[in-house]
């Protein structure tokens, strides 16, 4: 499964851009979007997405 943004609370501050280890993480129409073919909840790099973990908005990078 992939996590995604929740585009209405997202500050596009590109914080989890950045720290995407499968750059999964794209502006796109002026908001982030995570692409699910690449995104691997960070699975054999981290303990927990790291999206979720840097992003500044509780709960706008979640499981899809």
């Amino acid at each position: 499964m992939a996590y995604k943004i929740i585009t209405s609370q997202c500050t596009v501050c590109g914080a989890c851009e950045f720290e995407c280890p499968n750059a999964a993480i794209s502006l796109k129409n002026d908001t982030y979007i995570i692409n699910p073919k690449k995104c691997t909840e960070c699975e054999g790099s981290f303990e927990t997405p790291q999206c979720a973990v840097v992003c500044p908005v509780e709960n706008t990078c979640v499981p899809a």
